[in-house]
């Protein structure tokens, strides 16, 4: 995605009329949360692109509960895995001279397979701040990082040192990354970790819906921050909002990759509509009439550009507004912030036009779905 960092964030808050102007004490927004799936506590992702990190470790922490492996008290190690993927785009940037994406942004898949590959530690073995660092700060760092493979890349004739070289910067902002550790008063390595909390590359199945591939089939989605080149299926937007019910309705959450440019979209409010009037003064004050989205806008949208991959976060469950609308509860990584303590209330048209993509456990797939594309 092209993150959203906290910088951005107040860049949003500062330039939008509406914000700043709910008194939340007189709010008509009255929510009824409907079905909800556990999960941890808001994290902030501070001046990081790493929304796609705390957005899946969130996930991943809620199906630890799910599967009987922790509690609410889960905490993963964003940073671990952030470590991990700066060195293998770094790989892949050498090894497409340049020729690739290489910033702060991924995607679920990608901390699904580094967990696989490399394992995860708990945020007590590794936070990626160093001694006195009060919050995560990646802009220096990665246009050092950036500059060093621009600069071995001039060469013509990379040497090996480059790799030791890279992990250095990594040492020096972030820390060195354990090879062992003690969680709960047990050893363990990265790996021996990550198959102890049941994660399973295998287990889990990326969706979109978008018509220029058939559907029911897979391909890789062309979105910048798709550098691993993973794999999506391709189902209708209908079976994309049945998937995404019946997972929250059967315990599973979703690892949600979407839009949050929109003018209806206030992480300050905790709210994301879809307005037919954008400019209505009282947009974040109570419920209004939202656009009709179908496929065709899906696609003409995701083609224009004005709809992009900005953001990940977690979706945890379904609620009503007084007025009987659909929304779903989705957990950001912005902080607590708004009257909802950093969750985002987002309609359902907003969310059948903003949503990039999702990921589920495959046990989450409704059988008629699984029968289209699990040939």
């Amino acid at each position: 995605m092209k993150y959203l960092s906290f910088t951005l964030l107040l860049f949003f808050v500062m330039n939008n009329n509406s914000y700043g102007q709910i008194d939340y004490k007189t709010s008509k927004y009255i929510f009824t949360k409907d079905k909800t799936v556990e999960c941890t506590e808001v994290k902030s992702q501070d001046r990081t692109g790493t929304c796609w990190s705390f957005a899946t470790a969130s996930f991943l922490e809620s199906e630890a509960i799910r599967m009987g492996k922790g509690d609410s008290q889960m905490d993963f190690s964003e940073m671990y895995v952030v470590r991990k993927v700066y060195q293998d785009k770094a790989m892949n940037y050498i090894l497409r001279q340049g020729k690739a994406n290489f910033s702060q942004g991924s995607l679920s898949h990608d901390l699904i397979n580094i967990a696989n590959n490399y394992g995860m530690v708990p945020e007590s073995a590794y936070a990626g701040k160093l001694e006195g660092d009060k919050i995560h700060n990646h802009i220096e760092m990665e246009a050092i990082l950036k500059g060093m493979l621009d600069g071995v890349l001039k060469q013509k004739r990379p040497s090996k040192k480059w790799k030791k070289a890279f992990e250095a910067i990594l040492d020096v902002y972030l820390g060195e990354a354990p090879e062992k550790f003690t969680h709960n008063g047990k050893t363990y390595t990265p790996k021996s970790f990550a198959s102890e909390m049941g994660v399973k590359a295998s287990e889990y199945v990326n969706f979109t819906s978008y018509t220029h591939h058939p559907f029911y089939e897979d391909f890789v989605l062309e979105i910048p921050d798709n550098y691993s080149n993973g794999s999506f299926y391709n189902v209708p937007l209908e079976d994309l909002e049945k998937i995404t019910d019946h997972a929250l309705s059967n315990g599973y959450s979703i690892a949600w990759d979407g839009d949050v440019s929109e003018k209806g979209f206030s992480s300050k409010n905790g709210i994301a509509v879809l307005p037919i009037d954008e400019k209505r003064e009282d947009l974040f004050n109570k419920p209004g009439v939202e656009k009709q989205v179908d496929q065709e806008m899906r696609q003409e949208t995701f083609e224009n550009y004005s709809t992009t991959d900005d953001h990940l976060m977690h979706l945890t469950g379904t609620a009503k507004d007084q007025k009987g609308t659909k929304y779903y509860l989705i957990k950001n990584s912005w902080g607590e912030i708004s009257e909802h303590k950093g969750f985002i209330y987002m309609s359902d048209p907003y969310f059948k036009l903003k949503t990039v993509s999702i990921m589920v456990h495959k046990d989450a797939i409704p059988d008629s779905v699984k029968a289209k594309i699990f040939k």
